[in-house]
């Protein structure tokens, strides 16, 4: 069964199988791409192949975790290069769905829960902060960075991201914002110090919330920039301005409505919201059984297709879409090297296949995006058909290179901000 699944996957590169009873298989053509890769691979377990052959979605991924496959030749990565180019090469001749990978988005089966939303944020968020900082960039953005220039490093890129996110924003000083998903709090630090507005941020895992309260403290924002744990059906009040970077992944279709109204609920009448999500440009698809498992539980990667009617029904005007393509392969090939690199010292990261886990999933995800339909989107959203400009060009103009000084000459100094009462 995985001889004639690997028969017709392999067009381009060459895979060679060593199986458990030491038989050599190849597949593919050696040199018949310029960028062909060739990859040797040694399986262990007498029922790995057929496993493999019938679950490889989930089974690659724990093979690889629990070393009943390693790599001879190549990589890791070059594995999973090989196996994209050859999707994507193929793309709807193969049953995807049930071959490979699957699609890394889809039906989803669960319920997100206020109870279920916080066990699932603590599965995957409330791992040790120093493990975290071993891979991401020194602001802990653990989102989709935004490249403007090709030669940009990952800090640079992730500065790009939140600069471009204010600039849809249309910030003013003073206004109120509320950050659904707020991580180690570095996006709302950020704009209530460059921007001069209140930010409530709001997560659902116990580390990221006491990180979060630690940089506001140390930076002097703690009265511009408060932290809950807080579930964003629970929040209250009404903000100028509503930010989710990352978070919209978790929320699962069951709860799109609820998402979508309580945005609705949460914002100024002339107020403008950003989303900032992983999505696929694909219609629904199953989701991907491994990273459900061992990485998102609770989690699903929507398709545009089913986001923008329950935006529909909320009520709210779609404003604004933007497609990021290709930047969150680069933002996490960022993050696999950095990590691959690191030694981090001190709980599970140092257990084998813990890190092997992490390895897969972020070359994993790095595939998926370059190879299988992932994207990143953007889009905003306004109670009334004013509250956004008509036009994007305010856009470009706040990330232009007069906008720093321009936005320093309208706003207070910081030094006023620090001494204010936040009125979130």
């Amino acid at each position: 069964m995985l001889t004639r699944l690997l028969n017709r996957l392999i067009r381009v590169g060459r895979l060679t199988i060593i199986g458990p009873d030491g038989r050599v298989k190849h597949y593919g053509e050696s040199g018949k791409h310029e960028l062909s890769p060739e990859v040797t691979v040694r399986l262990g377990g007498w029922l790995t192949p057929l496993r493999l052959a019938l679950r490889p979605e989930l089974i690659l991924g724990e093979a690889y975790m629990d070393g009943k496959l390693t790599i001879e030749r190549g990589t890791l990565w070059d594995l999973l290069d090989l196996i994209g180019r050859n999707i994507q090469l193929q793309g709807a001749q193969l049953p995807v769905s049930g071959g490979w990978f699957g699609q890394l988005s889809g039906r989803f089966r669960g319920k997100n829960t206020p109870g279920a939303a916080r066990r699932n944020a603590s599965f995957h968020y409330d791992l040790s902060n120093d493990f975290y900082r071993s891979f991401l960039d020194p602001d802990l953005q653990y989102s989709c960075a935004y490249f403007r220039q090709a030669d940009m490093s990952l800090a640079e890129a992730q500065e790009a991201k939140k600069k471009h996110i204010a600039a849809k924003l249309r910030l003013e000083p003073g206004m109120r914002v509320l950050d659904i998903g707020c991580g180690w709090g570095g996006l709302a630090l950020t704009l209530a110090q460059r921007w001069g507005v209140d930010v409530v941020g709001v997560t659902l895992a116990e580390r990221q919330l006491t990180l979060a309260r630690e940089r506001a403290r140390a930076s002097g924002l703690d009265n511009r920039v408060r932290f809950e744990m807080l579930d964003y059906r629970h929040v209250e009040g009404r903000f100028d301005r509503i930010v989710s970077v990352g978070m919209f992944e978790h929320v699962g279709p069951t709860h799109y409505d609820e998402f979508f109204s309580s945005i609705h609920r949460l914002l100024a009448d002339n107020g403008v919201a950003l989303i900032h999500s992983i999505g696929s440009k694909d219609a629904p698809g199953p989701t991907n059984a491994w990273i459900t498992k061992y990485i998102f539980p609770g989690g699903h990667i929507p398709s545009l297709s089913q986001v923008t009617p329950a935006i529909e029904r909320s009520g709210l005007w779609l404003t604004d879409v933007e497609i990021l393509r290709l930047h969150y392969a680069e933002t996490l090939r960022f993050w696999r090297e950095r990590f691959l690199a690191s030694r981090v010292e001190g709980g599970p990261m140092v257990e084998r296949r813990f890190r092997r886990m992490w390895e897969y999933y972020l070359a994993a995800s790095e595939m998926g995006f370059r190879y299988l339909g992932l994207m990143n989107f953007q889009i905003q959203l306004t109670r009334q058909i004013e509250a956004a400009p008509l036009t994007r060009d305010y856009m470009f103009q706040a990330e232009g290179p007069d906008a720093e000084s321009g936005r320093r000459a309208k706003t207070k100094p910081s030094s006023e901000y620090l001494g204010a009462t936040s009125s979130s």
